[in-house]
């Protein structure tokens, strides 16, 4: 990401005030980036919708011509979170479709875990009951983390139609119940409640031992 600048109320001479105003570029994608930033850096007290504006150097208005307030910013961070979840697990062994293999389930936890503690900025929304609680949740939203979910779940359903994994296993809640452990993983990493590695090395070998025999592999 190409750092950010700080707004002054002159523009310098090679920048007209008007593209300032109205930026150029895909102006939403720089408002979920940098949000996610001062989310990390700061934590939600630091983030303000006129705060993204003087970071970005466009005017007061122009970040309401993408998200109508804060809730709607944090749900579309949250949106951002799950597409870049997405294609974490897509790109794991897993998400592959190759033989399905005690490695590759913990290839697959490893991924989850470790995509949680490198973007707890974003894991705390998708995953946090202040949005999902809320009333106002937006529905690209709800889509996106649906999404993420099923595409999990037709892993699971493609690997038992292949005979890799036992017909006695019900694939939603082996879907279930493998997300569920490897979320309270992510949580006590995140939360501080565990820091060594070698602890998140055994714990993510530990859970695909799990699932591999509950999977009968």
């Amino acid at each position: 990401m190409s750092k950010l600048t700080k707004s002054s109320s002159v523009a310098p001479p090679s920048v007209p005030a008007t593209a300032r105003s109205y930026h150029h570029g895909d102006l939403r994608s720089e408002l979920l980036d940098a949000a996610a930033r001062l989310l990390r850096e700061e934590g939600e007290a630091g983030l303000s919708m006129r705060r993204l504006a003087q970071e970005l150097g466009v005017s007061r208005t122009a970040p309401y011509h993408h998200f109508a307030d804060k809730h709607s910013l944090l749900c579309g961070v949250a949106e951002e979170g799950f597409r870049r979840f997405r294609r974490v697990l897509s790109e794991s062994e897993l998400g592959l479709h190759g033989v399905l293999r005690e490695d590759s389930l913990r290839d697959f936890s490893r991924r989850y875990v470790d995509f949680a503690v490198n973007n707890a900025e974003y894991y705390d929304l998708m995953f946090g009951g202040k949005l999902w609680k809320s009333q106002a949740l937006t529905e690209s939203l709800k889509t996106e983390a649906y999404r993420a979910f099923r595409e999990y779940l037709g892993y699971i359903r493609g690997y038992q139609q292949q005979g890799q994994i036992s017909s006695e296993v019900a694939p939603l809640r082996f879907a279930q119940l493998s997300w569920s452990t490897l979320h309270g993983i992510s949580r006590l990493l995140i939360d501080g409640i565990y820091l060594e590695s070698e602890v998140v090395e055994e714990m993510c070998r530990t859970a695909a031992e799990m699932f591999a025999r509950q999977a009968r592999l």
